[in-house]
């Protein structure tokens, strides 16, 4: 949730919301940790799901390549853990 809210630029209830939305659809499945929730692609997808997800990767590349440079710059996760984000 930290890197996405941070990476995106919005809120985190927003982030919340639409994360929650993919994973009632089975697009998504999430494992809690303490506080922390990771997120991952449904390992049930079948594989028409995965192609079009990832050429929908491929499609954003440049949009993608900009918000990880942005992650660069939010530091180290056991740093962020010890603050919660």
């Amino acid at each position: 949730m930290c890197e996405m809210t941070h990476a995106l630029q919005v809120s985190q209830p927003k982030v919340s919301r639409h994360l929650a939305q993919l994973r009632q659809c089975g697009l998504l499945s999430d494992q809690r940790e303490g506080q922390w929730v990771y997120y991952r692609i449904a390992p049930q997808l079948p594989a028409w799901a995965l192609d079009i997800i990832q050429a929908g990767s491929e499609g954003s590349a440049v949009v993608l390549a900009g918000l990880t440079k942005r992650l660069t710059t939010m530091g180290d996760r056991p740093a962020r853990r010890a603050v919660l984000c």
